[in-house]
């Protein structure tokens, strides 16, 4: 009885190790580069647009796209920090 489970155990655990195991770690990962997110950080968001960072809230990023022109975007839809810019001392207050 033991052996006819044994296949299924082995593609169950096999299934954890080459598609659960690494999707989590994608995630941990991108959520450490959003935590660690700071103004005048350049970034790609999912779309493509490229812009520099002016406003970091908790779930919303400002975004400069182009001179004088800025957009509010969900911080989940930054795919990648391309320049990391200098340390920004604290976020800016609303205002």
């Amino acid at each position: 009885m033991i052996l006819q489970f044994l296949p299924l155990i082995g593609m169950i655990v096999l299934f954890y190790f080459l598609m659960i195991r690494p999707q989590q770690q994608r995630a941990k990962q991108h959520q450490a580069m959003l935590a660690a997110l700071k103004r005048n950080d350049t970034v790609v968001l999912n779309s493509g647009v490229i812009g520099k960072v002016v406003r970091v809230e908790d779930k919303e990023v400002g975004l400069e796209i182009a001179t004088g022109v800025t957009v509010k975007v969900v911080k989940g839809m930054i795919a990648e920090v391309r320049t990391r810019g200098e340390p920004a001392p604290a976020n800016d207050s609303k205002a």
